[in-house]
């Protein structure tokens, strides 16, 4: 179950992550909008995540494409379908793989605290 949340996320600094929902269609999405990206209604609502979800694909990047990230390589980029119903990009375990069920933490990569999901 998610809550009514005010306007901060893990982009601002927060250790949450937040999702919209349409008042009048119930559809839900990920990236932050005006109106919703199906029905074109004004003012949805916004919602803090559960942080629980399942892998929907992960990659091993070797090769850093900063010069800061270098001092991470390897680490695992996934795709995340959260059980609130959309999908997000995130970090994760190295051991992550397509099925499993994973929650949300957070942790530093390069300057700033991101999502970072480990196996439930």
């Amino acid at each position: 179950m998610s809550e009514t949340v005010d306007t901060m996320d893990w982009t601002q600094g927060a250790e949450t992550i937040s999702y919209q929902l349409c008042g009048a269609c119930r559809s839900v999405w990920y990236f932050r909008r005006g109106f919703c990206p199906s029905c074109g209604a004004a003012e949805p609502e916004l919602h803090r995540a559960s942080g629980k979800g399942v892998v929907y694909a992960a990659s091993l990047v070797c090769r850093a494409a900063t010069p800061e990230a270098k001092a991470h390589v390897p680490y695992m980029i996934v795709l995340i379908d959260m059980a609130e119903g959309f999908r997000v990009m995130a970090h994760g375990d190295k051991a992550l793989a397509i099925g499993d069920a994973v929650v949300a933490r957070f942790e530093n990569f390069t300057d700033r605290r991101v999502p970072y999901f480990e196996k439930v």
